[in-house]
């Protein structure tokens, strides 16, 4: 993964790490359109930046905002540490 692309994926975590405060944020609210964003991002986030090449389980946690967070801040730092 290129400087310039890992850039955007730091900064693609650092935008959905903030709408899940968000939706954290707003438990009695109607939160659909903050689901939904948080979806589409972590699903786009596998395929633009190839997640499934560095974590063949990322795809499985996909489903849990937190862990899927976790696991992506995982592989930038275990594969990219030297990029940083």
């Amino acid at each position: 993964m290129e400087k310039l692309e890992l850039q955007r994926l730091k900064k693609s975590v650092q935008y959905l790490e903030s709408k899940q405060r968000e939706l954290k944020k707003q438990q009695d609210n109607d939160t659909r359109s903050i689901e939904s964003i948080i979806k589409y991002l972590k699903k786009d986030m596998i395929q633009q930046f190839k997640l499934m090449d560095y974590d063949s389980l990322i795809k499985q946690q996909i489903k849990d905002t937190d862990v899927f967070i976790i696991h992506v801040k995982y592989i930038i730092v275990s594969n990219f540490s030297n990029s940083i």
